[in-house]
């Protein structure tokens, strides 16, 4: 097994730093091999499915091949949805911050205005591609300027009729320019575009990332109305439970959340980057203590915290990815105890949630019923494991940290 570092990649101490700071200290199969070459400027084809950490081996070259004085927008992400982008610019942001590097998620169902203003501003655009050929149709910037194209989930994208749509984004870009082009599949129409796209690239094929297990957790997905979700967070907080944790896609959707749990007599605290750390801080340490048990928290602020005793994890808002699914679930069930994870899933989540549980090796209906990993599969990181019902049970000691 390869043992290579960040460093041996040729990845910047900065960005080391702020991948520490995340709690990323080693990189994944796919980081290895794709890294370097991507660094160095080659394009790369990755077979890569969800879960494998395919996002660092894209975003860490981008943010070292990119400066601030670069000519704006120096780089494009394409991605299937706007959960997957705004994930994306969580990611990139949270290792670019000591590059004054500017990165804008574009997607539908906001103002084209406004975004259309940031984009225009941005050194790193991460866009859909339908509301990307908006904001390019009338006249909000020009992408003759990329220098690096990063089609993510490609296979995806071609499963949702944007093959039209990506073929004349690829054609607006300069054909001088850096390609990494990353798919679930390279069969068929996805490893045809990947040819025509790339020129002389390295090619990779890994699976998900497998960490061993060292707990126990239960894994459930409940199907419930968009509009009816927070009555479905307030029962499964009102069921025996210790310390929960719930993530939520934004920050403002964290605050929002709080104060609709209070509506329903549940007392919780938010974490996001955008408390101050005396805040975080704060909030952290009423959590820890007890004296408040509900946590909702963002991806990138939780991925500061350490602590014990947390028996739930609950997605509010589903994970982008089956990355940040483990990434989020593993912080239950430690020090061998059991855990429980639940995702609330809307009827329009359905098939996103069920091919992420089907990436992961989860056995579901998909129906709120659980979904256990079948004896003998490997785990893809500590703390996901086989299922089991989560008992009550009081830690005899906790402790937390927090980064940054």
């Amino acid at each position: 097994m390869s043992t290579e570092s960040f460093a041996d990649l040729g990845v910047s101490r900065a960005v080391i730093s702020s991948l520490a700071e995340a709690g990323i200290t080693e990189p994944f199969a796919i980081q290895r091999a794709v890294i370097g070459d991507a660094i160095a400027g080659r394009d790369v084809i990755a077979k890569s499915p969800t879960g494998s950490g395919k996002t660092l081996a894209f975003a860490i070259p981008l943010v070292e091949r990119m400066a601030a004085e670069d000519p704006r927008p120096g780089a494009l992400v394409l991605a299937p949805t706007r959960e997957l982008a705004t994930q994306i610019v969580d990611d990139v942001r949270e290792i670019a911050h000591t590059r004054a590097l500017r990165i804008t998620a574009v997607y539908g169902g906001v103002g084209l205005v406004k975004q259309a203003k940031h984009a225009a501003a941005s050194h790193v655009l991460v866009a859909t591609p339908g509301r990307l050929e908006d904001l390019l149709a009338r006249g909000a910037f020009r992408l003759d300027r990329i220098r690096m194209l990063v089609l993510d989930e490609a296979d995806r994208m071609l499963d949702m009729g944007f093959r039209p749509a990506i073929d004349r984004i690829v054609a607006a870009c300069p054909r001088a320019r850096q390609t990494l082009f990353f798919s679930a599949t390279l069969d068929g129409e996805a490893g045809r575009i990947a040819k025509r796209y790339a020129h002389d690239p390295a090619i990779h094929q890994h699976g998900p990332a497998t960490r061993r297990a060292n707990a126990e957790i239960e894994h459930r997905f409940v199907q419930v109305a968009h509009e009816h979700r927070v009555e479905a967070l307030v029962r499964e907080l009102g069921r025996d439970r210790d310390l929960t944790l719930v993530f939520v896609r934004t920050k403002h959707g964290a605050d929002r959340l709080v104060k609709r749990l209070a509506a329903h007599g549940v007392k919780a605290v938010a974490m996001h980057g955008d408390k101050s750390q005396r805040q975080r801080e704060q909030a952290l340490a009423r959590f820890e203590a007890g004296a408040v048990d509900t946590l909702v928290a963002t991806d990138v602020a939780a991925r500061g915290i350490d602590v014990d005793g947390i028996s739930h994890v609950i997605n509010f808002d589903p994970p982008a990815d089956g990355e940040t699914y483990v990434h989020r679930v593993g912080r239950t069930g430690r020090a061998g105890r059991t855990g429980v994870g639940i995702t609330l899933l809307s009827p329009e989540q359905h098939h996103d949630v069920t091919k992420l549980a089907d990436h992961l090796g989860l056995d579901h209906d998909l129906r709120g019923t659980s979904a256990r990993r079948p004896t003998g599969h490997p785990s893809p990181h500590p703390g996901v494991a086989n299922g089991r019902a989560s008992r009550r049970r009081r830690p005899s000691r906790r402790r937390a940290r927090t980064r940054g």
